[in-house]
């Protein structure tokens, strides 16, 4: 057991530049050290969440969870924004939905949003050893009020590191430029940088990490070349190949306001995954599946406006197989009603005998699925018991009575609420042949092999055992 830690924070000179990576791989490093670690992120902003115990998280803070050997909850990310249009998002605080908070401005939420923020911190490091928190995008973004990056750094007295994407070129000039912009006690607290995704030979690095050294006093805390791993990807969609030979081929329809299609990352590994937008790609496919939406609406619509929705009807009358899942599900039946303003109404494809009510009140449960006896091209399915967890605020009816065991099966059909079942690899095999073998705990060890082989540990126990000098 180890004494209380000072906690490190991980910023980013911009977005993408690799903070949640760093975080999963420091959890899971500080971990193999024997400490009591946990993952912060005072707000995410992610259409990919997952339902914890009190509600839903983004995917970043679940995975950095998993890999710091903790239960995910609800304090590890105590505020979410789910894009629902261009300039508009869903506010999630405490894992539940608050409308009130949705239709506010931006500029008014700060104070309804920072009690959360440091309530959830304050309950997090009272539990866990260490905290290791994550900022949001850059924490230089001068016309904005930044409570995830300088405000929390500050409350948190965080020690922290300055994460910059070498591989998009600019690296120095986004170090010292992020440096200079932010606030003094942002400036104070950052010890350390460290360059990321470096592709060729590190020792052509030197005048510029001693120089960026000795101009900010921020020592030089490793270079860490491009990770291959296998991590989903937490905000948009990533499909990263497995190394299976399989010709069997998954096509997954990206709309617009996709979401939660990080549960699809274990299907790469035994075929060939691609995203669907064009209705031509659908017609070599072994499998097709319209995943989660997060405005099932306008996502539907989207359908036509590609001519995807002709497309989908054909597969089904050729009894092609498709999965629809949660809002997919929904976008297979009827209508889908909103008679409180949710999002809005939206005519089905009408492949099922089903209609969808949007209800104001969100379910966010895990769930276990047994799958009853199933037909082709499904009856692989038949017995199988998996678990998922459900994200909706649609409440699916067939016959005026709620679609219950959360399943629907007609012809090459296969419609659920329920996400997450693909994760599973006893249904993955019975879907697509094949058993992928599960890649997240292999990930988040060579994520912290990369630790301890690139980046300065002693540095990172000072700056956790003291404040930085």
């Amino acid at each position: 057991m180890t004494s209380r830690l000072r906690p490190l924070m991980v910023v980013g000179c911009t977005s993408s530049a690799g903070k949640s990576l760093m975080v999963t791989a420091l959890a899971r490093w500080f971990a193999r050290q024997g400490v009591d670690v946990a993952p912060f992120k005072a707000q995410n902003m992610s259409n990919n969440a997952r339902v914890v115990d009190g509600g839903e998280i983004g995917v970043a803070q679940w995975l950095q969870a998993l890999a710091a050997g903790v239960t995910p909850d609800v304090t590890m990310n105590p505020v979410l924004l789910k894009p629902e249009a261009d300039t508009q998002s869903q506010v999630v605080v405490n894992g539940q939905v608050r409308h009130d908070l949705s239709s506010m401005p931006w500029r008014d939420r700060g104070s309804h949003l920072w009690p959360a923020m440091t309530n959830a911190f304050d309950e997090l490091s009272a539990r866990h050893d260490l905290v290791l928190l994550e900022g949001a995008g850059s924490p230089a973004e001068i016309n904005l009020e930044d409570l995830v990056n300088n405000r929390m750094i500050d409350y948190a007295d965080a020690a922290g590191l300055l994460v910059v994407d070498i591989d998009r070129g600019g690296a120095f000039a986004h170090l010292f430029g992020t440096w200079l912009l932010v606030p003094e006690t942002t400036r104070d607290r950052i010890a350390g940088f460290v360059l990321n995704k470096f592709r060729g030979d590190a020792s052509l690095l030197e005048p510029g990490p001693s120089m960026i050294s000795g101009r900010t006093g921020m020592r030089h805390a490793g270079t860490l070349p491009v990770l291959a791993h296998n991590l989903p990807d937490e905000e948009g969609a990533t499909i990263r190949a497995g190394t299976s030979a399989s010709s069997y081929t998954v096509g997954i329809v990206r709309y617009p306001y996709a979401s939660n299609l990080d549960e699809f990352h274990l299907l790469a590994q035994i075929g060939e995954v691609s995203w669907i937008t064009n209705p031509r790609h659908l017609r070599d496919c072994d499998l097709v599946i319209l995943p989660g939406s997060k405005h099932v609406a306008a996502d539907v619509e989207w359908l036509r406006a590609q001519q995807l929705d002709t497309a989908i009807i054909k597969r089904a009358e050729d009894d092609e197989p498709i999965i629809g899942i949660c809002g997919g599900c929904m976008m297979l039946g009827e209508t889908i009603n909103d008679d409180h303003g949710v999002e809005g109404g939206a005519v089905g494809l009408g492949l099922l005998s089903m209609t969808t009510d949007l209800e104001p009140t969100k379910l966010t449960r895990a769930v276990t699925v047994g799958f009853p006896q199933m037909r082709f091209p499904f009856e692989g399915l038949s017995g199988v018991v998996a678990s998922g967890y459900e994200i909706r605020n649609g409440r699916v009816k067939t016959q005026n009575c709620e679609l219950a065991p959360m399943l629907w099966g007609h012809r090459a059909i296969l419609a659920t609420t329920v996400h997450g079942l693909l994760e599973d690899p006893r249904v993955v095999e019975a879907l697509c042949g094949a058993r992928p073998q599960p890649v997240l705990e292999a990930t988040f060890e060579s994520l912290a092999e990369a630790i301890d082989e690139h980046l300065d540990t002693d540095l990172l126990w000072e700056l956790v055992e003291g404040s930085p000098q």
